[in-house]
């Protein structure tokens, strides 16, 4: 399975290098959707949509899709180091046809202003970056926080929110995109409670997106308080009971999950 995460990570970054060489036609003609009606049946009220995916399969391929279908996405993006690297993706990204927006203090208003010309703001939620504020949350049975910022944009816009992610497929053009059912969330509520229960919420539906196919989620740093540091994975490494075996590559990598929900 470990075999299988580090390839389907090349995957993305292969994929997303191609992406400027393809036509929307030739990306768009591999892809099988579910629940792509919630999309439109959201834009439809006229006051933007929110998408929390996590770190899962090719989610610029997915981007690029809506992109192709005339929807106008804006994505948040975390600051990287060295800055010229998260300059070049930022201007990658743009040139693929989406406005970003980075993480940090500017990010809410920008991501606002998507929401209020009626735009999709993609946020990936599944792991919290920077300095964005967190909540405390339940996630995959221990407790983490993740950013706060795609539930309370969504609150404060009254803009629907909902999970996505997308899955490779065998072919090199072959994705699957499931767009869940919006977030029902208590907007009468006082803000931080509402915050606090959407963002558990929205939790447990970034689980049902990522379970259908862990090896295809781009994770690769400690995340949960229980993880051990970077610094000593590699001792933690040789007390793992491997018994001297090294786990055998399954025939799914890279490939598509198993179900899909």
């Amino acid at each position: 399975m470990a075999a299988e995460v580090f390839a389907n990570y090349a995957r993305y970054w292969a994929e997303s290098l191609r992406l400027p060489s393809l036509t929307r036609e030739e990306i768009a003609a591999g892809v099988t959707t579910i629940g792509e009606e919630h999309v439109g049946a959201a834009r439809a009220e006229g006051r933007g949509l929110v998408i929390a995916s996590p770190h899962l399969g090719g989610w610029e391929w997915g981007a690029m899709y809506l992109i192709g279908k005339g929807v106008p996405v804006t994505a948040a993006v975390e600051r990287l180091e060295p800055a010229a690297v998260f300059e070049w993706l930022v201007a990658f990204r743009e040139r693929l046809g989406m406005h970003v927006v980075p993480v940090g203090p500017e990010a809410s208003a920008g991501v606002l202003r998507a929401l209020h010309n009626n735009e999709v703001a993609c946020l990936l939620s599944d792991r919290l970056v920077g300095q964005a504020s967190g909540v405390e949350v339940t996630f995959f049975g221990e407790r983490v926080k993740l950013p706060a910022g795609p539930v309370a944009l969504a609150l404060r816009a009254r803009a629907p929110i909902l999970a996505a992610g997308i899955y490779y497929g065998r072919a090199a053009n072959a994705h699957t995109i499931i767009f869940r059912p919006p977030l029902q969330l208590d907007r009468g509520r006082r803000f931080r409670d509402a915050v606090r229960d959407g963002a558990q919420a929205l939790a447990a539906e970034l689980e049902e997106v990522i379970r259908p196919a862990p090896t295809q989620w781009h994770i690769l740093q400690p995340n949960w308080p229980g993880d051990p540091p970077l610094h000593t994975a590699r001792s933690w490494a040789a007390t793992l009971p491997w018994g001297g075996h090294r786990p055998a590559l399954g025939a799914g990598a890279a490939g598509a999950p198993a179900a899909v929900p």
